[in-house]
């Protein structure tokens, strides 16, 4: 498939699902995101194996491709939070299309 010329300097939706999926720790970010985890140190510590490191990186891609944001709060120790954007919301329905057309496509097996 050919892509598009884009008409803006927003990244295609087609390139952002191909860096999302094809990314080995992204997906379970937005799950936990999604899922009303989102606390950076909850995050690693909920998966085994998801570093900070890895954690950060993955976050910062979600932010600027506007899936997801960020909110500091004013406070020591330090407090972050993370939520799905409007936009965000919207990008995992077309996560969960994906995931409905494996299931369909199981089934018929």
């Amino acid at each position: 498939m050919e892509k598009k010329p884009q008409t803006s300097g927003n990244p295609s939706v087609s390139h952002m699902v191909e860096n999302i999926v094809g990314c080995k720790w992204s997906m379970t970010v937005l799950a936990m995101i999604r899922s009303g985890t989102n606390r950076p140190g909850a995050m690693v510590r909920e998966v085994d194996g998801l570093t900070a490191k890895v954690l950060n990186e993955r976050l910062a891609k979600l932010i600027r491709f506007g899936i997801a944001e960020k909110t500091v709060f004013p406070v020591t120790p330090p407090h972050v939070e993370y939520r799905l954007t409007s936009f965000g919301e919207k990008f995992v329905g077309v996560i969960d299309e994906i995931e409905r057309l494996q299931i369909d496509l199981d089934q018929t097996e």
